[in-house]
């Protein structure tokens, strides 16, 4: 019983392991999008160019 219990502990330290690391990189992820839409947001937002460069 115990051996079995000790792989159980294992499988489950592993599955919660990858569900904490991909809920980080979620976060991380919303969180550069959040900054990226503020700095827009503030900033006007990327230049636009039209044309051709005046000499």
């Amino acid at each position: 019983m115990s051996m079995w219990l000790t792989a159980a502990n294992r499988a489950a330290g592993t599955a919660s392991g990858h569900a904490m690391s991909a809920g980080r990189s979620q976060v991380a992820a919303a969180r550069a999008e959040a900054t990226r839409q503020v700095l827009e947001f503030w900033t006007g937002g990327p230049r636009k160019t039209t044309g051709k460069k005046r000499r």
